[in-house]
């Protein structure tokens, strides 16, 4: 059912930008102040009901988004941005497309899974409210370590994703990684974490990033302590270039036998591939080889990508 709200939403913004209309003029209209209008028309924008698209001349930005959708086979957003943006700059023009993408597609009754991790954290601080119905956020993987429990940091990302949309959060309480996989087969037997797993084969939507092993903005499994030197070295043994829900992926985006993963908590390709549309945000040059992996390894549907990442990704072919 339409609210009053959502009525007057549309109608402000078909009346702006397709009529031309004055905030004044479409404020008489709609009975209101101008303010309120000004604010209807801003919501238009934030919750993909008006989608504005700039295609400046110089950009390489709509010739590279085709290029990747032509190679790979999903759909690319390829973000303008200039040749001396720096990392943070490029992940935050990213973190902002992928928020209105989500903002666009999310919607009442689905289910949305988040794996953890910077990017993702970049992208809660863009997201508009859009109130939703019979909608949940899951979290796709475990966020304990050795050094913390992970609760706070993974719990208020999923927290934030779930306010945004007003949706229902389940938050899954394992570690990142088991000391044994054995332990992780009988912690799937649980029936608490067996509810969580049932909500994730659910998910409508995953959104999640490649995690990079060096360089650039570091990834968080890497940088806060969810890895001991020892794993470091197997995962070097292995030829690992990345990991997506942190499950780890070789350049050819193989994966079953790195022994790592048998301990991982994240939904392995196989499974990541069973969700409908799967949503990658990528910002920063570290980022090139595990997001080659994880197209190799076919678990993303929709990119986005800032400019420079992706002539990195054409050009390295």
């Amino acid at each position: 059912m339409t609210t009053d709200r959502e009525r007057d939403v549309v109608m402000a913004a078909t009346m702006y930008y397709l009529q031309d209309m004055k905030m004044e003029t479409i404020a008489r209209h709609l009975r209101t102040s101008r303010s309120t209008v000004s604010r209807l028309i801003k919501h238009a924008r934030d919750t993909g009901v008006v989608e504005i698209t700039l295609r400046p001349g110089h950009s390489r930005a709509p010739g590279l988004g085709q290029e990747i959708t032509q190679r790979h086979g999903i759909e690319a957003y390829v973000v303008p941005v200039s040749d001396s943006a720096g990392d943070a700059e490029r992940l935050d023009q990213v973190a902002l497309t992928t928020a209105r993408l989500l903002a666009r597609w999310f919607d009442s009754d689905m289910v949305l899974g988040i794996a953890w991790g910077t990017t993702l954290a970049a992208i809660s601080h863009h997201l508009p409210h859009k109130p939703t119905r019979g909608s949940a956020v899951v979290q796709l993987n475990g966020a304990a370590n050795t050094r913390t429990s992970g609760v706070s940091y993974a719990g208020d990302l999923i927290a934030g994703f779930g306010g945004a949309f007003d949706a229902h959060v389940h938050h899954f309480p394992v570690p990142a990684f088991f000391d044994y996989a054995e332990t992780r087969e009988a912690m799937w037997r649980e029936r608490s974490v067996r509810r969580v797993l049932d909500v994730q084969a659910r998910a409508d939507i995953a959104l999640f990033s490649v995690g990079a092993l060096t360089g650039g903005l570091p990834s968080h499994v890497y940088a806060a302590g969810y890895l001991e030197p020892d794993d470091v070295a197997v995962l070097d043994a292995e030829g690992v270039v990345g990991d997506v829900c942190t499950v780890f992926l070789r350049a050819d985006g193989t994966y079953r036998d790195i022994p790592l993963n048998a301990r991982a908590t994240g939904p392995a390709p196989a499974e990541l591939r069973r969700i409908p549309r799967r949503l990658c945000a990528v910002a920063g040059d570290n980022k090139v080889a595990p997001l080659r992996a994880a197209l190799a390894a076919g678990v993303v549907t929709d990119l986005v990508v800032d400019e420079v990442t992706a002539a990195r990704l054409v050009e390295g072919r």
